[in-house]
């Protein structure tokens, strides 16, 4: 009995746990960003360094701040101008721009299936013969890499529980089975590590472990 609550207790909290890892990680990142420019501050107005909890404090403010100024800019024409003028200027750099434009343009594909890709989802032999994952076709197209390549399909593979970083592979059309999923199951599949499995066909929601 006890073991069947901890496993339904697990099972239950399991989506917020990921979900919370995941805004952890994105928000440690940009409270980074914001602890440097708040001890110059307090260094160029001879303060005291504030204390850590202050430094989050402030920092989480600013983040807040600084994601609903984003949010904003985004709904208004000028807004957009300005964060295109932002997207010219990042990728005018070097080095930066590679690294920029890929992350971008991957997020994008991803969210809307820009240009086609990732749009389809597909079942591919990942890491070796014998074991099955989900993908998504980048390009039906890699004549670019190897003679023969036009037979070979670009496959994008996310990790769990973040599906922006993952591993592209060239497989042989042959090898790669397509799958009746959206895109948007795979990566709550993905994102959840394979435990929130996508519905049946002729159903419209997820089940999770143990349910019927």
């Amino acid at each position: 009995m006890i073991r069947k609550y901890l496993l339904a207790g697990l099972f239950t909290l399991l989506p917020l746990v990921v979900t919370l890892w995941i805004l952890k990680g994105i928000f440690t990142a940009l409270v980074g960003i914001s602890r440097e420019p708040l001890t110059w501050v307090a260094h160029l107005t001879h303060m005291p360094d504030p204390p850590t909890w202050a430094l989050a404090a402030i920092s989480a403010l600013v983040t807040v701040l600084l994601l609903l100024v984003v949010g904003a800019l985004m709904g208004n024409f000028i807004g957009r101008q300005l964060l295109g003028w932002m997207d010219e200027l990042m990728m005018s750099l070097p080095v930066v721009k590679t690294v920029y434009g890929a992350t971008r343009q991957l997020m994008g594909a991803i969210q809307s299936g820009q240009g086609g890709s990732f749009k389809e989802v597909v079942i591919v032999e990942w890491p070796h013969p014998g074991s099955h994952t989900l993908g998504f076709v980048a390009s039906r197209d890699c004549s670019w890499a190897i003679p023969g390549g036009q037979n070979l399909i670009a496959v994008y593979i996310p990790t769990a529980p973040n599906p922006t970083s993952g591993y592209v592979v060239m497989i042989e059309a042959s090898k790669v089975q397509p799958a009746d999923l959206s895109a948007d199951q795979a990566l709550t599949w993905a994102i959840s590590g394979g435990v929130v499995t996508p519905p049946r066909p002729g159903t419209g929601s997820f089940r999770m472990p143990g349910k019927p």
